[in-house]
């Protein structure tokens, strides 16, 4: 009798096709559409005319594809084959609108719809931060308002800039005024660097949000820190953002707003693998330029990342 489950979808075996070869894809998965038995789905948003300074993040979703050849299936930390878990594809590009945020925003919103109706879970590459409004408002519509883990240097909590409220510093404002995160369950990882003032923090706190600033989080250390970030989760539906910048640019120059003296990619990891068990329902991996990069630096770190929030999605699946 014919099987006609779903295929399990996984990256090409690089002992049987070399690394530099094939079309770009993330970890070289297949470029489909058809989410038919698939449990995660890597897409890219590469709208980047949300920023305040620095553009060039349109061109990140491809910068991370290509680096991320490097990476294999076997996570050694925590024992575990992703692939052997997981059937994942490469979804492909959205459809977004160059210079309008509004349209991009709903072309993320449908753009999400089908990975999120085929109960998949979505791990965007960015595009400047201001994509994570589009994808919560998509993944909010499904499992109501989320809590948050928010690895930034910034808050994104500002009110406005030059009378825009829609930009990438503006994301996680709108979306807390929109009902889409659970901010008693809302953490803020790595805010650092200079201010306009001292409202600019106590604004982000007065909205619920817990912060952690690089400082704290240095001081306390990883190890102190996650169990905090853990409670505070709790066991609902939760998103992950991770921009970019949250590492210190000696470690991923290639962004849009760089902040010095921030975490080290080590850190990064450790705070990453200490969220096992949470029931992640989307992630997203923002403001990567690759004009500003070096030697695909920043792209390997972007692309390591989204290799541990698939990891973490293959615990979940081995463990229940």
């Amino acid at each position: 009798m014919k099987d006609l489950s779903p295929a399990r979808h996984r990256p090409v075996d690089a002992m049987k096709s070399p690394r530099f070869t094939g079309i770009g894809t993330f970890m070289r998965l297949p470029h489909l559409r058809d989410l038919t038995g698939v449990d995660a789905a890597v897409v890219g948003i590469p709208f980047d005319t949300g920023v305040t300074y620095r553009v060039g993040g349109r061109f990140g979703p491809a910068a991370v594809r290509e680096a991320s050849r490097l990476l294999r299936p076997y996570h050694p930390e925590h024992g575990i084959e992703i692939f052997d878990q997981l059937s994942v594809v490469d979804f492909g590009d959205l459809a977004v609108v160059p210079g309008n945020i509004q349209a991009s925003y709903a072309a993320t919103v449908e753009g999400m719809g089908p990975i999120l109706d085929a109960g998949a879970v979505p791990l965007a590459i960015g595009g400047d931060h201001g994509i994570t409004l589009g994808e919560l408002r998509a993944v909010a519509a499904r499992y109501g308002p989320v809590g948050l883990i928010d690895f930034d240097s910034h808050t994104d909590t500002w009110e406005d800039y030059w009378g825009e409220r829609y930009t990438h510093g503006t994301w996680c404002k709108r979306a807390i005024e929109e009902g889409l995160i659970d901010v008693g369950r809302a953490v803020q990882i790595g805010i650092r660097g200079g201010l306009y003032g001292p409202q600019d923090r106590a604004g982000a706190s007065s909205l619920g949000l817990r912060l952690i600033p690089t400082e704290e989080l240095l001081r306390r250390g990883v190890d102190d820190v996650l169990p905090e970030v853990r409670e505070r989760i709790g066991g609902g539906p939760v998103f992950l953002t991770f921009d970019i910048d949250f590492i210190d640019p000696a470690f991923a120059p290639g962004t849009g707003t760089p902040e010095v003296g921030g975490p080290s990619t080590r850190d990064a990891l450790r705070l990453v693998r200490g969220l096992r068990g949470l029931d992640f329902k989307g992630f997203d991996l923002v403001e990567v330029i690759p004009t500003y990069d070096h030697g695909e630096v920043t792209s390997l770190v972007a692309g390591t990342l989204i290799h541990e929030f698939l990891a973490l999605l293959a615990l979940l699946h081995r463990d229940g």
